[in-house]
């Protein structure tokens, strides 16, 4: 058989068999982006035998100072959190027996309110309150989170509530001050039913008489930041924090976890 024939046979053996030469497998122009790196508070973390078992619930505030709050506790406990975005509380009770597992917890530090009180549009977009719908309002906020705190309760786990951290102005579809509201709310619940509080949320304030949230005055145009100026601890007109703000929350919240350990 002559070597053409030859190569014809075997490309049609191939093709005729779903095997096929290998061919150019970078992306078309126009193709979509590469998904964004999964944040690094989201991984897996293997335990330490012998270490008390710490559970961190909370959203992307709780994802900021989740690393720094594992290094402050590392060789004290193994500090794990929900590999997602815990968000508001209807969330929190679709999904707490998954972010629960099988497991035994001896910690649980958790906090909702953040996302309750935000403001959303019919597709689910943060929008001005003006147009848009509260997620949750306080009374639905109240009621939820005294079902997701008594189902916590029921672990047996220790449990910490954190407040939740102000609202700035200029934050798009939040009202500054909800937040002093909810954290109302839930002081309430978690007196109710005897679960010590991690006040997150008074001390930034307290930290902000010293240095204040930007005037609107100063709201930058869209996707564009503004320098932090020395000592800032919360990101202009936004909710997140500063690393050094992160790393103040977590001296805090591995503070109370430690103390809870601690306690017989």
């Amino acid at each position: 058989m002559k070597p053409l024939h030859c190569l014809a046979l075997i490309l049609a053996t191939l093709v005729s068999i779903n095997i096929v030469p290998a061919q150019n497998l970078e992306p078309a122009t126009g193709a979509k982006p590469a998904p964004k790196p999964k944040d690094s508070s989201l991984s897996e973390v293997a335990d330490t035998p012998g270490l008390p078992r710490v559970l961190l619930i909370g959203d992307s505030i709780s994802m900021g100072y989740t690393l720094p709050v594992r290094a402050r506790l590392k060789g004290i406990a193994n500090v794990h959190r929900p590999l997602e975005n815990c968000g508001d509380t209807a969330r929190g009770l679709a999904r707490l027996d998954q972010w629960l597992g099988s497991g035994h917890w001896d910690v649980i530090h958790f906090n909702f309110g953040l996302h309750d009180l935000k403001y959303l549009d019919d597709t689910g977009a943060y929008v001005d309150p003006a147009k848009g719908k509260q997620v949750a309002p306080p009374a639905v906020y109240r009621q939820r989170l005294t079902t997701l705190t008594q189902r916590l309760q029921a672990t047996g786990a220790k449990l910490v509530f954190a407040t939740t951290t102000p609202v700035p102005p200029g934050t798009l579809g939040r009202v500054p001050g909800d937040e002093v509201v909810y954290n109302q709310v839930a002081r309430e619940v978690m007196k109710n039913l005897g679960v010590p509080v991690d006040d997150l949320g008074a001390f930034v304030a307290e930290k902000q008489q010293q240095l204040p949230p930007r005037p609107l005055s100063e709201l930058p145009p869209p996707h564009k930041r503004l320098p932090l100026r020395p000592g800032e601890i919360q990101q202009p007109f936004n909710v997140h924090f500063t690393p050094l703000g992160y790393d103040q929350l977590a001296d805090l919240v591995a503070a109370s976890i430690r103390a809870q350990i601690l306690t017989k």
